[in-house]
């Protein structure tokens, strides 16, 4: 299994700041439900019943749900962190219109004015799609290439 390590509550407790910080969303009730494991920057979060399980006896290449990466300082939703946290975010959120979505998913950048700072969730009507980033009036995308669409139905 790749290098994964438990964060501990003070660790938790300190991302969970972090993520207030940057989407003024609070994450700490699921702190109480789920751990949280990290393999170099990125995070994952797991049911704590996983305590239960031989990983000794067993070969694994991963585990849990990829939610954030945190790098240079700054936190990146992944698409299904950003699905967790959107409905919850308060600020750093970016409303795409239908045109910039089908933009968007096919893994264009967009220029577009914001006054948002660090990386923002990206979200269309009532669904969450991932992360992007403001940097000199343009939005980049962060959305994988193996997720990215070449024809979009919307």
């Amino acid at each position: 299994m790749k290098e994964l390590n438990f964060l501990r509550s003070k660790e938790v407790k300190q991302l969970m700041k972090r993520v207030f910080e940057q989407w003024g969303a609070d994450f700490m009730d699921l702190f109480q439900e789920y751990a949280f494991l990290k393999n170099k920057d990125k995070v994952y979060i797991v049911s704590r019943a996983i305590a239960e399980v031989p990983f000794e006896k067993l070969r694994i290449n991963n585990v849990g749900l990829y939610i954030l990466e945190d790098r240079h300082d700054e936190l990146r939703l992944s698409v299904e962190g950003s699905q967790l946290l959107g409905p919850k975010a308060a600020k750093n959120v970016v409303e795409l219109s239908k045109e910039e979505l089908v933009k968007w998913i096919k893994g264009n950048d967009l220029v577009k004015e914001g006054k948002n700072k660090g990386f923002v969730i990206i979200k269309h009507n009532k669904d969450f799609f991932g992360s992007g980033k403001f940097k000199d009036g343009r939005l980049l995308n962060f959305l994988p290439k193996i997720r990215r669409l070449k024809e979009v139905n919307v």
